[in-house]
């Protein structure tokens, strides 16, 4: 039986980059230059892993890495406890048809911008979508 493709829809609220690379090099490339902006990966949850164990299901290889950038996690929390809820930031690796990886992320400035009704949280949801942004970019340059 063969896995069946997921294509994801490029929401408002996401960002999203192609890359040329498979789906092990752009899990590790994820978080290497998450790294380089400050991130590291607190969590790793293996949806394709998961949905197989508890319901028996064919998934493509999909990964969600949650990222913290402690500084901006503390800010954040300062200016508004509940911002807990929407942390941390989650970065996803799709296997594309054919072997590619797609990676997004969950763009801030869309969401807290929609959700949080606290002004203080513009500029770090600006600081650390631009961060995101950079990271995901190097990652898509790195297979070209």
């Amino acid at each position: 039986m063969s896995t069946p493709a997921v294509e994801m829809r490029r929401a408002s609220y996401g960002i999203y980059r192609d890359t040329d690379l498979t789906y092990e090099q752009a899990v590790a490339r994820v978080t290497e230059e998450l790294k380089k902006e400050g991130f590291g990966v607190l969590t790793e949850i293996d949806v394709r892993e998961t949905l197989q164990k508890k319901l028996g299901a064919e998934f493509p290889r999909y990964v969600i890495l949650g990222a913290c950038n402690p500084p901006f996690a503390h800010r954040a929390l300062t200016a508004e406890p509940d911002i807990g809820l929407l942390l941390p930031c989650n970065i996803v690796v799709l296997e594309r048809p054919g072997g590619r990886a797609t990676v997004s992320a969950l763009k801030p400035t869309e969401v807290f911008g929609k959700l949080v009704d606290n002004p203080a949280l513009g500029t770090l949801a600006q600081e650390v979508e631009e961060r995101i942004v950079r990271a995901l970019d190097r990652v898509a340059a790195a297979g070209t």
